[in-house]
C-alpha cells in the first residue's frame, strides 16, 4: 500500500512517499521515496515500538486519519497520512458540502480553547481557525485552503468529538 505523509502540514509542501508491503511472515518491507528502509513495529500497549534502519522510535498517534497528532520519543507532531485509496476516494467525493464549501472537522476528541476565525474572515492556507486542547496539549487546527469562513460550529470551552464539524469555509 502506498501512503503519502507530510509531517507538521504544510499544504504546499510534497509529501514523502511511503510504500508498505506486509510479507506472508507478517514482517514488512518498506521504502521511503524510492529508497529500501528496514522496518520493524511491535505494539507495546496502546504505543507502537517502531525501528527504522536501526533507529528506536517509541510512537503513539492521535485522531483520525488523515490529520493525526504523532508523539514520537516525546516530541509532538501533526501528520498527515493518507493511503492511495483515500487520495482516490477524497477526488471523487471533493469533501465540500451544498455550494461548494469546504468543512473543516476535529481531528480528535478535545476541549475547544480558542476560536482565532469568525464569519466572513478571509483565511489563508496553513492558517490557524481553532485550537483544541486533548490530553494537556494544544492543537491548532488549521486551514488547508485559502478561503472564506462561512460559519463557525463551536465556540470557546465547547467539547468536541473527534471527526466534529469545526468550521465551514467557502
Amino acid at each position: 500500500m502506498r501512503y503519502f505523509v507530510s509531517l507538521d502540514p504544510d499544504p504546499n509542501a510534497n509529501p514523502v512517499v511511503v510504500d508498505l508491503v506486509e510479507l506472508p511472515s507478517g514482517r514488512l518491507e518498506a521504502e521511503i521515496d524510492g529508497r529500501p528502509v528496514e522496518l520493524d513495529v511491535v505494539a507495546v500497549g496502546a504505543q507502537l515500538s517502531v525501528r527504522v534502519d536501526n533507529q528506536l522510535v517509541d510512537l503513539t498517534t492521535e485522531g483520525i486519519p488523515p490529520e493525526l497528532g504523532a508523539v514520537a520519543n516525546g516530541h509532538r507532531s501533526y501528520v498527515r497520512v493518507e493511503s492511495e485509496r483515500m487520495r482516490a476516494a477524497d477526488r471523487a467525493k471533493k469533501t465540500t458540502v451544498a455550494g461548494g464549501e469546504l468543512l473543516i472537522r476535529a481531528p480528535m476528541p478535545g476541549r475547544v480553547v480558542k476560536v482565532l476565525v469568525a464569519q466572513g474572515d478571509g483565511v489563508q492556507a496553513g492558517q490557524g481557525l481553532v485550537v483544541l486542547e486533548a490530553m494537556k496539549m494544544e492543537n491548532e487546527v488549521r486551514a488547508r485552503a485559502a478561503g472564506t469562513i462561512a460559519a463557525v460550529h463551536v465556540a470557546v470551552g465547547a467539547t468536541v468529538e473527534g471527526n466534529a464539524k469545526l468550521v465551514t469555509m467557502a
